[in-house]
């Protein structure tokens, strides 16, 4: 259930290129999240870009000579392993190179790519806060259940490491 912020500057692709794009993002993302956006019609039907249209985009304090463009995509904790984030990065920055018509290595310099993941219990839908539980059933239904509470406890397994790690290595350092 990816909602997907992209920031674009107009006239930046071809009308075409950039609808395919914008299609292209959402099933990279479902696939991120463990869906087949072929086949699972739930996933498509909740999943939404936000297309924005920056007035101007500068750097280094003057106008940029080449588009830049901004993609965050935000899904419940849990929803996204190291490994799914890398890849969809990747995946992404391709996307855009193909939408431009150019070659990944000029490309890629330009796109910026932020997956954000939503702590539990903030993630509203349809007047409620859904659990990455609720919508991993949702999506993959019942038997997916499980799932959900599978993955929520192995990312915060994970960030509890991450966590633990610094500290220890803070104290080694003295600070």
């Amino acid at each position: 259930m990816p909602m997907i912020d992209v920031i674009v500057p107009e006239g930046a692709l071809e009308p075409d290129a950039e609808a395919g794009l914008m299609k292209e993002m959402t099933d990279i993302l479902i696939r991120a999240e463990g869906f087949d956006p072929e086949t699972n019609q739930v996933a498509q039907s909740v999943s939404v870009v936000f297309l924005h249209r920056p007035v101007a985009v500068y750097v280094a304090g003057a106008p940029a000579t080449k588009p830049r463009y901004q993609i965050i995509p935000s899904v419940p904790e849990g929803k996204y392993s190291d490994e799914a984030v890398g890849s969809l990065v990747w995946q992404l920055t391709e996307a855009f190179a193909r939408a431009e018509g150019g070659k990944f290595e000029d490309v890629a310099p330009r796109v910026w790519i932020f997956p954000t993941e939503i702590p539990e219990g903030r993630w509203g839908a349809r007047g409620v806060v859904r659990s990455v539980v609720e919508i991993q059933a949702m999506l993959g239904g019942e038997q997916e259940r499980d799932l959900g509470k599978e993955l929520l406890a192995k990312r915060r397994r994970t960030k509890a490491i991450e966590l633990i790690e610094a500290a220890a290595d803070a104290a080694r350092r003295g600070g």
